[in-house]
């Protein structure tokens, strides 16, 4: 981050009062198996036990009186809040202050060294007295399976230990030995006085079966040890250019995102906060959507993350091999995704209901999954990866199948719950799966399935080019016959379809541009989708338009679109799905993979582009691998 943006963000102090917070407020957290958001309060407000899809423990985001909390903070409001992340970790840490009273700081972890099988399933919370004297308040109320099933809570010598109706046991440890009395309201509070220079541990278990005292889970060496690890996965990173900091903000959001047991990644680590308060676009995001995964295992390839893209591959061939099939999205260990029910108790984030668990989406056709698939691919074979023949296997046998799908509509990327479509973006992802497989082939001794797949990879193109365009507008549009565009029209240079300087995608992009840019912002698309509300601008397509106006060489545009929806990250550069085009506040599920890996591609590619305008060199080729066919 350059010194001018860092003033700007690290400078977002926060009065907090008694107001519920919006969705930007927050923090995450996470050990490669869940995630929390710490709040500028000092406020878990969500957690989900003992993995990113388990039901909540605590739900304050989706309900301020039902869903539950662990809140460390000052005990008197209001208090001044600032919080930032410990440099190149996903350590957290809040800054309390109080005028004339003093000042402390709570880091936030859950420790990790980076091993599935060492997960301690804990998360440590350390509060340091900066200066003077200041009062603080822990706040234990835990409201297991979304707060549907009440908590019992034992108060034990050394902290608290809280058992739900499903067998669910938690236990809160506290090193300072003030005592833990039962809230009026619900759960359990106990106060402390912290002075400058002193240090008090609150640890967190969800698999012990008793509260030990805080000295036995020895939380120095382990948040030692989880700085370590974070510092060391950050030093891998292969991005020198002048947004190096949002760049590995992102990375290290995507890494938190990844299951660590199977490789899946989560789309985001949130359920049913709004794209449109008081509207019904809530969904579920708890899940790994295959293309969404796999283009964000692309971004971290590129940036000098394999081994993300390795255990995401195995995590691919492990569901195959189980399933014969490639569906949409799965669960984190690549089973069906719960069907879509209604949770009518909870409020919603900020009294925006409905809350949703479970993803109805699922039961959708969607046909462009291959290609972001073998695009990924591609990109770790040309990075010194290797498939491995068992996943060759399946995904040869997934291109074929992906040939024959492609004559069938289908929902598409943006999954409106209207009728199937014969989408050009699911058309234009066969057509990569085609390419793709063309140049992974030979090294498998596959030269005869390039050959053909060469022929069908013609005929997908000419089929798009005749049935995608209109010739009325001189334009592609989002749609077979269709007269309306949408933002995966920005793709088509991205990869290799088209060269950035045909016409028709240079009319294209400017009709987006046109169409669908709201204020600052894109949106995805205009028109009905079979949901009655509205939403904000999707940030994911912004990224987009960046990196298409830097491939088309307006550049000064590009960086103004690329630091646009930068400024749509929080105070911790996390990104919301969406953006308020007007307010920029943020909407929808954070954090979310797909913003995260579009900044990272744009990052990359305005900077390569800044670098060779500099330099006063040629183009290079506009694809991050040097293929014969694509130029």
């Amino acid at each position: 981050m350059d010194i001018f943006t860092a003033t700007k963000r690290i400078s977002r102090s926060f009065l907090v009062g008694d107001q519920p917070l919006s969705s930007g407020s927050y923090g995450a957290i996470g050990d490669g198996h869940t995630c929390a958001l710490v709040g500028i309060d000092g406020s878990v407000d969500w957690l989900c036990l003992p993995r990113f899809d388990s039901p909540s423990v605590f739900a304050r985001l989706l309900d301020s009186d039902r869903g539950g909390c662990f809140r460390v903070s000052p005990a008197e409001r209001p208090f001044e809040s600032l919080q930032a992340y410990d440099d190149a970790t996903n350590v957290l840490q809040t800054l309390f202050r109080r005028p004339g009273e003093g000042a402390a700081v709570v880091t936030d972890l859950m420790p990790w060294n980076g091993d599935p099988r060492s997960s301690l399933h804990q998360m440590l919370r350390l509060v340091e007295g900066r200066e003077g004297v200041l009062e603080m308040e822990v706040l234990f109320d835990p409201r297991f399976d979304y707060g549907r099933s009440e908590a019992q809570i034992q108060i034990a010598e050394a902290g608290v230990l809280a058992k739900g109706g499903h067998d669910e046991q938690i236990a809160l440890a506290l090193s300072d030995g003030a005592e833990f009395e039962t809230d009026p309201r619900s759960g359990v509070r106990a106060r402390f006085s912290v002075h400058a220079g002193e240090r008090v541990w609150v640890v967190l278990n969800w698999t012990a079966p008793r509260v030990e005292p805080v000295a036995a889970y020895r939380p120095f060496e382990h948040l030692r040890a989880t700085r370590r690890f974070w510092r060391s996965w950050s030093s891998s990173l292969q991005y020198d250019g002048p947004w190096r900091h949002d760049v590995l903000r992102s990375a290290l959001t995507l890494k938190l995102l990844q299951y660590a047991p199977t490789g899946a990644m989560v789309a985001a680590p949130t359920t049913s906060l709004p794209v449109q308060p008081g509207g019904d676009r809530n969904w579920d995001y708890r899940f790994s959507w295959v293309r969404d995964s796999a283009m964000a295992i692309r971004a971290m390839n590129q940036i000098g993350y394999p081994n993300e893209a390795v255990n995401f591959f195995h995590f691919v061939r492990d569901t195959l091999e189980e399933r014969r099939q490639l569906d949409l999205m799965v669960t984190l260990d690549g089973q069906d995704v719960p069907d879509e029910i209604l949770l009518t108790h909870l409020s919603g984030h900020r009294e925006s209901r409905p809350v949703r668990i479970g993803n109805a989406a699922r039961h959708q056709i969607q046909h462009d999954i291959v290609g972001p698939l073998l695009d990924a691919a591609a990109i770790h074979e040309q990075a010194g990866g290797t498939l491995g023949l068992r996943l060759w296997r399946q995904v040869r046998r997934l291109v074929t199948e992906a040939t024959e799908k492609s004559r069938v509509p289908d929902h598409g990327i943006w999954e409106p719950r209207s009728e199937p479509d014969h989408h050009v973006h699911s058309k234009l992802m066969t057509w990569v799966a085609l390419d793709r497989a063309i140049h992974i082939a030979p090294r498998f001794g596959g030269e005869a399935d390039a050959k053909h797949w060469a022929q069908t990879r013609s005929r997908m193109m000419l089929e798009i080019l005749e049935r995608g365009y209109s010739h009325d507008t001189g334009t592609f549009v989002a749609a077979y016959g269709a007269h309306q565009v949408d933002a995966t029209l920005l793709l088509l240079p991205k990869y290799g379809f088209l060269p950035p300087a045909d016409a028709r995608v240079q009319r294209t992009l400017q009709r987006v541009i046109d169409e669908l840019s709201e204020g600052r912002f894109l949106r995805r698309y205009r028109g009905g989708d079979g949901i009655a509300s509205d939403e904000g601008a999707f940030i994911l397509c912004g990224f987009w338009l960046a990196e298409a106006l830097a491939l088309s060489r307006r550049l000064d545009e590009a960086l103004e679109v690329f630091q646009n929806h930068l400024s749509a990250a929080n105070h911790l550069g996390m990104l919301s799905e969406e953006v308020d085009p007007a307010s920029g506040a943020p909407l929808g599920n954070t954090p979310q993979a797909f913003s995260h890996l579009g900044l990272i591609q744009a990052a990359a590619r305005l900077d390569r582009a800044l670098r060779l305008r500099d330099e006063k060199l040629d183009d290079p080729p506009y694809l991050e691998f040097d293929f014969p066919s694509l130029g």
